[in-house]
């Protein structure tokens, strides 16, 4: 069994085949798939979503470069999407300080409200950052304990070992097949298999071969096949930890 803990299924380059997209997921091994909410519409489009497939759950959040939106009627909005029951967690959320969408200081009043939302319902975070590790470790220190996964990883090995220190999982995408991305299959060798956790972040980042075309969750286990490469170990262990993984940090 193989599960995309980070899928953005929702999205309108889904919306002419979408049932045939998870059905051939699942014909791949795909058992269950995390739709990960990044704005309103689409928070309360993953939970209908889950509600209609059951082998999809849902996060709800705002991802940061919609913190210049982010008002009362918002955060009132997530904490009613929030306590749907399947609802596995709080993200996208964190700060992205490479594109700057927002303002730096609206991404992290969001931050920390959503970080809050998680508290209140005892969810765990997916969290997002870019070129913000200081910034991102010094706001989730203010919130600890909290469970987390660090989506579509990409800092350095003093970031991952913050993130382990903590008991966080890190996943990965499939640009790790990149013939330019060295770096990161250089982290992923640092990362303990039993907190690492697989993705596609699905449309984005189709692997190398398919550049330029749509991603979907079948292609995660691609991933895992360039992970168990990479960590010189079976497909077999790779999908059986990573699900277990997936199953303890979203409880489902």
């Amino acid at each position: 069994m193989l599960i995309d803990s980070h899928a953005h299924l929702d999205f309108p380059e889904f919306d002419p085949d979408r049932d045939s997209v998870i059905a051939a997921a699942k014909a791949k091994g795909v058992e269950f798939i995390v739709n990960i909410g990044s704005s309103l519409k689409g928070s309360r489009n993953s939970v209908e979503l889950a509600r209609k497939y059951p082998s999809i759950y849902a996060t709800v959040g705002l991802h940061p470069h919609d913190a210049d939106k982010f008002d009362d009627r918002a955060n009132e909005a997530l904490i009613r999407f929030a306590g749907d029951k399947k609802v596995v967690a709080i993200g996208e959320i964190g700060l992205d300080f490479y594109k700057n969408y927002s303002k730096r200081n609206n991404q992290i009043i969001l931050f920390k409200s959503l970080l809050k939302i998680s508290k209140d319902f005892n969810l765990p975070v997916v969290i997002h950052t870019r070129e913000a590790q200081t910034e991102t470790i010094d706001i989730i220190r203010e919130y600890m304990p909290i469970k987390a996964v660090v989506h579509c990883f990409s800092g350095d090995a003093e970031f991952l070992k913050q993130c382990l220190d903590w008991g966080f999982f890190v996943s990965f995408t499939c640009n790790i097949t990149y013939k330019k991305a060295q770096n990161l299959r250089d982290v992923l060798k640092l990362v303990p298999l039993e907190r690492l956790m697989l993705e596609t972040d699905c449309p984005y980042l189709s692997p190398e071969g398919f550049r330029g075309k749509r991603n979907d969750p079948s292609f995660v286990r691609l991933l895992a096949e360039e992970v168990a490469r990479i960590k010189e170990i079976t497909f077999e262990e790779v999908a059986g930890v990573t699900t277990a993984n997936v199953r303890s940090l979203f409880n489902f």
